[in-house]
């Protein structure tokens, strides 16, 4: 089993916090020594009270879905004999209402493009590799959202 953290940091810079008038900017801090700067995005809270420059929650999360994907994919591709030499995941996430009527992130399209040196897989190969790092990537096996391979 393993531990992950991050640290969040607020601070109220805002005229006036009970009626909604303060920055919702914030960062994001990493074992590592990484700082990053975050907010709402602007599509959910306007601005001047969201910072469209910073990460927001909902892009974060379609990014570590990618990136955990990416990841295990990259592992399965090695261990199948395919020598990736670049990996580009324009990915897309989209949020809906539930049945309650509240919003979610009911879908990430994942719209992965690989360049390889040598034998490149055939698209079959290449949607198993998909569907095998899909299966264990730990963020997609923690979510409910669905999240499909695009073309």
């Amino acid at each position: 089993m393993s531990e992950h953290a991050a640290v969040i940091t607020w601070k109220d810079s805002g005229p006036d916090f009970r009626k909604g008038h303060y920055s919702r900017e914030h960062a994001w801090s990493f074992d590592g020594g990484v700082t990053v700067p975050a907010s709402a995005s602007p599509l959910v809270v306007p601005q001047p009270w969201s910072n469209a420059s910073a990460v927001d929650p909902e892009e974060a999360y379609v990014a570590s879905v990618s990136s955990c994907h990416m990841l295990w994919w990259l592992s399965i591709a090695a261990k199948h004999g395919f020598s990736v030499t670049r990996y580009e995941d324009r990915a897309v996430g989209v949020m809906t209402r539930n049945a309650a009527g509240k919003l979610w992130v009911s879908r990430i399209t994942l719209n992965p493009k690989a360049t390889y040196e040598g034998r490149a897989p055939s698209a079959e190969e290449e949607a198993h590799l998909h569907h095998l790092a899909h299966e264990e990537c730990f963020i997609a096996q923690s979510i409910k959202t669905d999240v499909r391979i695009g073309t």
